[in-house]
């Protein structure tokens, strides 16, 4: 008969895989609850540059470089075609207005002026001897008429003597009838002549009228001609420095074509580039200083112009009072330009750092200083020395400020 074996209690050989299995699955579950997952990395404390977030006073302003630039650049055009024939005035020399700076040839000009010449003269002669007709015209009117009124008090004279004649019966009625009709016919013929007169006076008027008119006009084009002759001066419009002139002898120049340009001297401005980061608060009127010579100058915002090209925007500026002495075009001055007024705020000093988080959060020194821990942070403004923290940092605390290049992902920072 055979004997029954019992199972023995407790754990066997086949439960130990099952027990490891989920004491790991306990120790995973640990670490992600409790566990610090922060990827660090160990950096030198003589390799990074740690700051103090501090309170103070945030000077709102940008440092640009401005150029030193004339008040004002006149492009210099040929009002009239033709062909370089002298330069008289060369690059850099001060010019007066009015003054000649290059002479050109345009043979066509003397041509049509010669035509505008030649139509005068027939105009002139042709207006001539129509009014010597319409004079003659007119005295033979008038000639005509005085033989006219003599006719007339002729037949009248014989009208009336026929008519008393034939109230007496010492003539027929046939002889007075005709004396009569002599009589009408002259004043008729009379009364023609007059209105001939009138009519003739009339269109004797509208004609010379319209020939003035057009005697005018060829004397006007005649000077207009003359004047484009007069046009092949090129001349300085302006007192100044002549500049570029690009232009050589014999070279063909068309009619509005530029050929250089007049820098008036007469004040400067200065000419900025700003970065577009900025092109919502700078406006025509902010105020800006900039040292020379140990001594502060003011200008003032005049014009901003709205194109951007590669990622800046460009300003003039001009003088508020006392210039520099010895200013010339060309120089270069580093500006101030105020963007608003000092308000107090939480400070952090300027750093490479902002290259990379874009002042979107930064480390921040733990107080027993063995490391720094990345945080969120906003920043507000910024000048040429501070950011202004609106959120995220308290003054006394301490941050990295230092190119975060290398950190990648880095969580923290630990110390050494």
């Amino acid at each position: 008969m055979d004997k029954i074996i019992e199972k023995k209690k407790g754990l066997t050989k086949k439960h130990i895989p099952f027990i490891a299995g989920g004491a790991v699955i306990l120790l995973i579950i640990g670490w992600i609850i409790f566990g610090n997952h922060a990827s660090k990395l160990n950096v030198e404390k003589e390799k990074v540059t740690v700051q103090d977030v501090s309170k103070g006073m945030f000077n709102d302003y940008v440092r640009i470089n401005g150029q030193v630039l004339p008040i004002n650049t006149i492009h210099l055009s040929a009002i009239e075609g033709g062909m370089v024939a002298e330069k008289l005035v060369e690059e850099g020399s001060e010019v007066s207005r009015g003054q000649t700076i290059i002479s050109l040839t345009n043979p066509m000009l003397s041509l049509n002026i010669l035509d505008s010449e030649a139509q005068l003269a027939e105009k002139q002669n042709f207006l001539r001897n129509t009014q010597v007709a319409m004079e003659q015209e007119k005295l033979n009117l008038r000639k005509e008429k005085l033989k006219l009124d003599m006719e007339v008090d002729r037949k009248k004279r014989k009208y009336e003597q026929y008519k008393q004649l034939y109230s007496e019966n010492l003539t027929s009625k046939e002889e007075y009838l005709q004396a009569k009709e002599d009589y009408e016919y002259a004043v008729n013929d009379r009364k023609l002549v007059v209105e001939r007169q009138k009519q003739d006076s009339i269109y004797r008027g509208i004609q010379i009228s319209q020939m003035e008119e057009s005697l005018h006009n060829i004397r006007q084009n005649l000077v207009l001609v003359r004047q484009r002759v007069d046009n092949l001066n090129v001349k300085a419009p302006v007192d100044g420095q002549l500049g570029i002139l690009d232009v050589e002898i014999g070279q063909t120049v068309s009619s509005g074509e530029r050929i250089g340009q007049i820098s008036v001297l007469s004040d400067y401005k200065v000419e900025a580039t700003i970065d577009e980061h900025y092109i919502d608060r700078v406006k025509a009127g902010l105020d800006a200083t900039f040292e020379r010579q140990d001594k502060n100058f003011a200008l003032r915002v005049r014009k901003v112009y709205p194109e951007v090209r590669d990622k800046q925007f460009k300003t003039d500026f001009v003088f508020e009072g006392e210039r520099p002495d010895n200013i010339r075009a060309g120089q270069t001055y580093y500006i101030n330009l105020q963007l608003g007024q000092p308000a107090e705020a939480v400070l952090i000093p300027r750093g490479p750092f902002y290259q990379t988080t874009g002042g979107q959060w930064i480390f921040v020194v733990t107080a027993d200083g063995d490391k720094a821990v990345r945080r969120n942070i906003t920043i507000g403004r910024q000048n040429p020395n501070y950011y202004e923290v609106t959120s995220g940092l308290e003054p006394g605390e301490k941050v990295i400020t230092s190119s975060y290049d290398t950190y990648g992902d880095v969580q923290e920072l630990i110390l050494k």
